[in-house]
């Protein structure tokens, strides 16, 4: 084994691509090297070790992924490549065989990814270490910072749920959790570091607790009472599993923020069914009601796919016209990519390429719309506004208000990490972007 006055010497570049979850992670593979003595290469200096969290949700993801491991390794040939996530856990072959690739872990050993790099520095020897899918059991806690003010709390990982089109169990693993003593500790210490403000992630959150006498609820309510954190935001829940007990309760609280983010994926029943989803539209819009109904002023994010196998011409003007329908704030959309081994490659009816590019079109502009719609509500109002730390070259400073809109204003260092009240003056030039004035 290498000591670590050695692994002092060295110094470390992240990459992450994907998901909040993978950010957390990679934040808490850089606290591990740390430990060990690694420090985060500065600006314009070359790194001994590139450290690289990947994505495969689609085959473009898969591609970027691909690029992203060929440019870091031709840009710093000398360094050591390390490369994990969820690309990594299901083209281990395929990621090993790059030009430059040193260590590939699966999602089950992202902890581990400190000590494979010992190994190699004492061995030079390419490593491949990925756990089987049906053994993956292991729940690695993150929370991670950035450069913003925001944490990201993983507190689940893995999904039981096997939607036709998806790929993500097979690269997660099955559903698993952390215990809400131990996220409730690392709550604290977000508050006892200067946090304000935590995400809470996962690759199904409200799954959370399965197999235990725990739940995401009590969970919820477990958090609500940690002093020192004012600001919650649950990431993306499943609309089964936001229960209506969770959308009453973070209504009346102060520290959870109104601001949802609940997967659709088709406006069409029959495209559900397809893929193989948990519910249906009326589910859906029952969910939409209530937030409105309790929160108002509540943001709303959707996910949606186009394209689908099976989405026919009317299929789709009916999820169309379903989206077009709900109260919501804004839609993320993703083109439909083929996956090797879903379910969803027996469906017969396939969409050719240019009529998913329209129709990913198409729902962007409902979105743009609906988001306008949306923050054109509280032009003129007084939202508080947690800022972050980054200043742009403009001169300003940006920070989101409590239900999810973007504002900027003229830099201030001592707004950082604060909240406060801003009157909404109009739209930026930025797309998604409101004007502010302090109150």
């Amino acid at each position: 084994m290498i000591d670590n006055s050695i692994f002092g010497n060295l110094t470390a570049e992240y990459h992450t691509l994907g998901c909040k979850l993978n950010f957390a992670e990679t934040s808490t593979i850089g606290k591990m090297l740390s430990e060990k003595g690694v420090r985060t290469a500065g600006k314009g200096e070359i790194p001994d070790i590139c450290v690289i969290n990947t994505c495969t949700v689609t085959e473009l993801a898969n591609k970027k992924c691909r690029q992203e491991i060929r440019r870091i390794a031709s840009k710093y040939p000398d360094a050591v490549i390390a490369v994990t996530g969820c690309y990594a856990q299901l083209k281990s072959d395929e990621v090993a065989a790059i030009d430059g690739v040193d260590i590939v872990a699966g999602n089950d050993q992202k902890g581990e990814i400190a000590d494979f790099i010992e190994h190699w520095l004492a061995e030079k020897r390419q490593m491949v270490e990925i756990t089987p899918l049906k053994d993956i059991r292991k729940f690695i806690p993150s929370c991670s910072k950035g450069d913003r003010t925001r944490y990201f709390l993983k507190v689940q990982d893995g999904c039981d749920y096997y939607c036709s089109y998806c790929t993500i169990p097979r690269a997660r693993g099955r559903s698993r959790s952390g215990r809400i003593d131990d996220l409730i500790s690392q709550a604290r210490q977000v508050a006892a570091d200067g946090g304000k403000e935590i995400v809470i992630t996962g690759v199904n959150i409200g799954d959370f607790g399965k197999g235990t006498d725990e739940t995401f609820f009590d969970l919820v309510k477990a958090l609500d009472g940690v002093e020192g954190i004012e600001r919650y935001r649950i990431s993306s829940i499943e609309p089964d599993l936001l229960t209506d007990g969770i959308i009453a309760f973070t209504a009346q609280s102060k520290r959870f923020m109104p601001h949802f983010h609940i997967p659709l994926q088709s406006g069409s029943d029959a495209m559900l069914k397809l893929m193989r989803r948990h519910y249906d539209t009326a589910l859906f819009a029952h969910k939409i009601d209530e937030i409105h109904r309790l929160m108002p002023d509540a943001f709303i994010g959707v996910d949606l796919i186009t394209g689908m196998r099976g989405e026919t011409d009317e299929l789709f003007e009916e999820s169309k016209a379903f989206i077009e329908s709900l109260g919501i704030s804004r839609l993320h959309v993703f083109t439909y990519s083929e996956r090797p081994d879903t379910m969803a490659l027996r469906i017969p009816y396939i969409v050719d390429q240019h009529t998913k590019h329209l129709r990913t079109r198409r729902m962007m502009d409902v979105s743009d719309r609906k988001w306008k719609e949306f923050a054109g509500r509280f032009v003129g109002t007084v939202r508080p506004v947690l800022f972050e730390h980054t200043f742009d070259r403009q001169g300003m400073m940006k920070g989101f208000t409590d239900n999810y809109l973007r504002v900027e204003v003229p830099a201030d260092k001592s707004l950082v990490n604060k909240v406060v009240g801003v009157r909404l003056t109009g739209f930026a030039d930025e797309e998604e972007l409101m004007k502010g004035e302090l109150v």
